[in-house]
């Protein structure tokens, strides 16, 4: 169940890319995807080991900042571009992600 809310938060967060940024800039798309998947990878480990959604929000968006400025200095060593609207992009998926996954999460009922 878990591996289906993901799939569908991930496949929402694709479809929304075309509102997000201009159309051809397929790398911030694609920098939102990254943000996307490693923020839903942050938030899950982070609800696995704590079980507090705001510490697993933080530690998702936190870890797709992190995604983000890897990428950038890893494209800076290779002769490329540092560039910070890709990091904002990358942000922006782990973002949206941390911020859905505890609208679909099922409450816990109180006794």
């Amino acid at each position: 169940m878990k591996n289906l809310i993901h799939g569908i938060i991930f496949m929402f967060g694709l479809s929304m890319l075309g509102q997000t940024f201009i159309l051809q800039e397929r790398d911030k798309k694609l920098h939102f995807a990254a943000g996307s998947i490693a923020g839903a990878f942050g938030y899950d480990m982070s609800y696995q080991m704590h079980r507090n959604k705001t510490k697993a929000i933080i530690t998702g968006i936190c870890t797709s900042l992190v995604a983000g400025v890897a990428k950038e200095v890893f494209d800076k060593n290779r002769g490329g571009l540092f560039d910070k609207r890709d990091i904002l992009a990358t942000g922006m998926g782990g973002v949206f992600v941390s911020f859905t996954i505890p609208l679909l999460q099922k409450k816990k009922k109180k006794r």
